[in-house]
């Protein structure tokens, strides 16, 4: 698939192939984008603020109203690429064009709810007599960059409100999984002037490194890991950033919890698409009085799963995006096995494949637990009551989100203040999320929030007008 520049769509002779993780076919090939292109890119996004900026509110509405109309219409051809380029079985690449059909409509509808604020800067000294108020404006030109897992729902969540707010954009997906995003780029592109949205594929090294650092980009959004995360800060400068990384996220299971749901929750967040997912379950903290019927009920839901082609509607189980990441979770594994891990059900491999595991004995002093793992996993930890397991969900440096379970609302309210992550949900796993809903995390998860709503408000910033009535 070619870039798009400035409504053109733009041959490289260097080109990329795109693997499916399932069987190594190449489902297609991407240009590899060069410095100039980013230059072309933000050129032209900086040319169009003015078109968009002509626009009434009401105007840019209708277009990301027909915008997802189209959408929707070809949702089911969407998410077949989704599966190809991901490995993610069809059911969740369904689900995710869904999601993101109905995150498209929110934007439209949010583009006429962007609103200031009076403000009586009468109650300040020297104020008397004075009339101020508010106003939301867009910021400029935004630097979308997502990753592989959710790769139209994460780019839809900075591309739609970026326009909702009347910002151009150039989104540059990831190279593991870049056509989904390059068709939902397409499609907005059809309703809105050239330049409006662009698009760059290629090394994140080279490409990604010079549009984040370009000084023509007002903000960047993106979506990854920690250690990139971080170098764009540092790169930066000045422009406005959101920043959604990585995850360690907890979900406690106190002694009164209902176990059978505690057990369902644990099984779609935990193996939620093979485990690779920022907000899913990575640590399974489980009250010592409950821990062997937990355990017991868990390897038996885990061990029904069908793991298999992910173009099968009855695979529960695809694929990880390539043979180096079943080499991380196969060595995280093994390192939690050789300091006393138990292995209760999976930890089997084939080709790009990593069966669901449950690991007993888990310590929370182990790698595997400390740090990210992006793989089928539920490592069960031992907790001693609320307090130790919130204790425990804490040590951590991320802060996305966290699940509780418990019938006790007193032990529910405890853990939803005292838990440090940007979402806590009672009796519900950490992979939650509703796109009308702020997401983002605290501490090394990342800083600012998406949501429809939210977001659009990163997307701007505030002028304030004030009138001299005296």
């Amino acid at each position: 698939m070619e870039i798009l520049i400035n409504g053109k769509y733009v041959t490289k002779e260097e080109t990329m192939d795109v693997i499916n993780p399932y069987d190594n076919s190449v489902v297609d090939s991407i240009s590899i984008a060069d410095k100039n292109d980013v230059l072309d890119a933000v050129e032209a996004a900086n040319n169009a603020k003015s078109k968009i900026n002509e626009f009434s509110s009401r105007k840019v509405s209708n277009l990301l109203y027909d915008a997802y109309d189209d959408l929707k219409a070809e949702k089911d051809k969407i998410a077949k690429i989704i599966t190809q380029e991901t490995g993610k079985p069809i059911s969740g690449s369904n689900f995710e064009m869904d999601r993101s059909v109905e995150t498209l409509k929110f934007a439209a509808e949010e583009a006429k709810r962007i609103y200031g604020e009076t403000v009586p800067l009468d109650a300040g000294l020297g104020g008397k007599g004075f009339y101020g108020f508010t106003r939301k404006i867009p910021l400029g030109v935004v630097a979308a960059i997502t990753p592989f897992n959710y790769p139209v729902n994460l780019a839809i969540h900075k591309v739609a409100p970026a326009i909702a707010a009347k910002n151009t954009v150039i989104l540059k997906p990831s190279r593991e999984a870049p056509l989904s995003g390059l068709m939902l780029a397409d499609i907005i592109a059809r309703h809105f002037p050239d330049g409006v949205i662009n698009t760059i594929t290629g090394l994140g090294e080279e490409i990604g490194d010079a549009l984040v650092s370009n000084d023509d980009v007002d903000k960047v959004s993106f979506t990854g890991s920690v250690p990139t995360g971080l170098s764009i800060a540092n790169s930066s400068g000045m422009k406005k950033l959101t920043l959604e990384l990585g995850g360690n996220d907890p979900v406690i299971v106190l002694d009164d919890a209902d176990i059978d749901k505690a057990v369902r929750g644990v099984v779609n967040g935990a193996y939620l698409f093979s485990g690779q997912v920022c907000m899913g379950v990575k640590r399974v903290i489980v009250d010592k009085h409950v821990i062997g019927e937990f355990t017991d009920k868990l390897v038996a839901e885990t061990q029904k799963l069908k793991v298999g082609d992910p173009m099968d509607k009855d695979t529960d189980i695809g694929p990880l995006i390539n043979n180096t990441a079943v080499k991380m979770v196969e060595e995280s594994v093994n390192n939690a096995v050789e300091n006393g891990a138990e292995i209760v059900c999976g930890g089997k491999i084939k080709d790009n494949f990593y069966w669901p595991t449950v690991l007993s004995n888990v310590n929370p002093e182990m790698d595997l637990v400390k740090n990210e793992i992006f793989g089928p996993i539920a490592p069960i930890i031992e907790a001693d009551g609320v307090d130790e397991a919130i204790s425990i969900a804490n040590d951590t440096r991320y802060g996305l989100q966290a699940g509780v379970f418990t019938e006790n609302i007193h032990s529910a309210l405890k853990c939803t203040e005292e838990i440090e992550a940007g979402s806590v949900f009672v009796n519900k796993q950490s992979t939650f999320r509703t796109d009308n809903m702020p997401f983002g995390g605290f501490k090394y998860s990342g800083t600012g929030k998406e949501g429809v709503k939210y977001a659009v408000e990163e997307m701007c910033k505030t002028k304030l007008i004030g009138l001299n009535l005296r």
